[in-house]
């Protein structure tokens, strides 16, 4: 089964794996067809980021001991009208926190939103407390969003249990940061103009030419030419006629548009984790790589087709590249121009490389100049 570990499969069937027809399947498809909606956002229409500080209080004994902890002790309780000394504060039942939520767009007043809680102080644990009610604040200074709610911060799972009995046990969970679900009420909304002038831009999520040029094309067809590519970022759209009126409808039909967006070439390599994950279109030229005792023979064997799933490889029209390998020292691993980043990795499986092996090894290619795409290290 190694030899399938880098080929990944996205099945999908109502009853079975069986129902699907491997010997069919387009292995040369880079990309599926997706809806505009899921690959761009509208212009204009952006979720804002709040900030605040508060105070949890109900902890037991697990708060701050700090001096920031009783001056806001002090403040809020002048506040309510309570001057307190500060030798009379006891601390160890309260958090200072630290308050942060997004503000999604068309989020009106009175609805609710999440809001993350951490602590600021030595707190140890904000299991079981509650915040007191807490401003939100955006960058221009003005409250949006009023939190307020019991913190939940998931469970301490430092039970023993017969493997770990005798060992020394930490909790898996981090206690000095939780969640408040719908734990903020919205005061002030954003306003939105995505239509300005009887326009909508469409920003893409991932820049590309290629796809904001596809993603013109198919708007014009649908619509007529309204539609223009600015850049690899935004794409721009003149309303039609009977759409003027109605832009959430026009946004709602044009969204569910598909086209099959193209992706730059890039290997992605995590070097603590060994993960490789690479795109289907990487290309590697003509190179020769010697890693220890590794032995690959690629060559092009034209108009053979695979018989079965176990000899696919790189089918392009009627050839194929014929890759054999062992283990025996004292060759070099020949690579041809055709050969894929999913070739070179399906060899080195079927070779048993670990995949720090494959790392090393794209590493040296892409130093080589011979790996066609972006090596992205994690």
């Amino acid at each position: 089964m190694k030899k399938f570990l880098a080929l990944i499969f996205i099945l999908i069937a109502s009853e079975s794996f069986a129902a699907v027809d491997l010997q069919n399947m387009d292995f040369n498809r880079v990309n599926p067809r997706v809806r505009i909606k899921d690959i761009t956002e509208v212009e204009g229409a952006r979720s804002n980021q709040l900030t605040g500080i508060g105070i949890v209080t109900g902890l037991d004994g697990t708060g701050d001991n700090s001096q920031m902890a009783v001056q806001m002790m002090r403040n809020m309780m002048r506040n309510f009208g309570v001057t307190l000394d500060a030798r009379s504060v006891r601390t160890r039942n309260i958090a200072v926190v630290a308050l942060t939520a997004n503000l999604p767009p068309y989020v009106r007043p009175g609805q609710n939103i999440d809001v993350n809680v951490n602590t600021m102080g030595n707190a140890s644990s904000l299991q079981g407390g509650v915040l007191i009610q807490s401003p939100l604040k955006a960058a221009d200074g003005k409250v949006y969003a009023v939190a307020q709610g019991p913190v939940i911060t998931g469970f301490n799972s430092t039970q023993e249990t017969p493997e770990l009995r005798g060992r020394n046990m930490r909790p898996q969970n981090i206690l000095t940061a939780g969640r408040i679900h719908n734990g903020a009420i919205v005061e002030r909304e954003v306003p939105s103009d995505y239509t300005a002038g009887g326009q909508v831009a469409l920003l893409l999520r991932d820049p590309d030419f290629t796809t904001a040029q596809r993603i013109t094309d198919v708007i014009n067809r649908a619509y007529g030419v309204v539609a223009y590519a600015v850049d690899a970022g935004r794409v721009e759209i003149n309303l039609p006629g009977q759409y003027i009126q109605a832009p959430a409808a026009f946004l709602a039909n044009m969204g569910g548009l598909e086209i099959e967006p193209d992706t730059a070439a890039k290997v992605a390599i995590n070097e603590r984790s060994g993960t490789v994950v690479m795109g289907g279109n990487v290309r590697i030229s003509s190179v020769g790589v010697a890693h220890g005792l590794l032995t690959v023979e690629v060559g092009d064997n034209p108009n053979v087709l695979p018989e079965n799933i176990d000899e696919l490889t790189n089918v392009d029209g009627q050839n194929r590249n014929d890759i054999s390998a062992n283990e025996e020292g004292g060759s070099m691993l020949a690579m041809p121009a055709t050969t894929t980043v999913r070739d070179l990795v399906r060899v080195m499986n079927s070779l048993g490389a670990t995949p720090r092996d494959i790392i090393e090894i794209l590493q040296a290619i892409d130093r080589a100049g011979a790996l066609h795409g972006e090596l992205v290290t994690m």
